[in-house]
């Protein structure tokens, strides 16, 4: 495993084990393909380590049968690493009219509740918040109120948080942030999604 050199020593008082064992705020945000995916890749390290794993999925419908769930139900039943809670926050509404979505919006505040909850308890070690920019962007989620609360969270809780238009107050307090780009997609060219790839 590669040893990586940071570039700056931040003159914080910890020590390098300290700094290296905080926990982080994580950010996959922009208009390409793959922020969810590499969310759950992170997921699958954690479970590795025998981390209890919280996903909250902020957008995709309870209804749908999303590949990455199914795995890492198993994989958090199998015993062998960490266990794995999954929570269906919406019913698709990044794809209707919002309009007619007020329901969601509720939702929406409701699945954050919750989070804010587990947060308070140190329920996970890692917390997959799957489509969670979009409440923010949306406003149905104060930013500010975000940020105080995974400012003041406890303990080793890792945060990773997924969806385009990451609100900037988000951007600039988190710790990593990966901008997904799109430099072709097959959707551009009339392909619809298909199994093993989108779902």
């Amino acid at each position: 495993m590669p040893q990586g050199q940071p570039s700056v020593v931040p003159d914080d008082g910890l020590t390098t084990r300290q700094r290296r064992n905080r926990a982080l705020v994580m950010v996959h945000t922009g208009i390409g393909k793959g922020k969810s995916t590499a969310a759950f890749g992170l997921a699958l390290r954690a479970w590795n380590q025998g981390w209890p794993i919280g996903v909250f999925q902020f957008v995709k419908s309870a209804k749908w049968k999303v590949g990455e769930e199914n795995a890492l139900r198993v994989l958090g039943a199998s015993g062998e690493g960490g266990s794995v809670d999954w929570h269906k926050m919406g019913e698709g509404w990044s794809w209707v009219q919002r309009d007619s979505q007020l329901d969601n919006e509720a939702k929406a505040r409701e699945g954050w509740e919750q989070v804010k909850r587990d947060l308070a308890a140190e329920t996970y070690k890692l917390y997959v918040l799957d489509e969670f920019a979009y409440p923010m962007h949306w406003g149905w989620v104060d930013v500010d109120e975000v940020v105080e609360v995974l400012r003041g969270r406890t303990g080793t809780q890792h945060v990773v948080i997924t969806g385009r238009n990451a609100p900037e107050k988000l951007v600039g307090f988190a710790d990593l942030v990966t901008d997904m780009s799109k430099v072709k997609h097959p959707m551009d060219a009339g392909q619809k999604g298909q199994r093993g790839i989108e779902w």
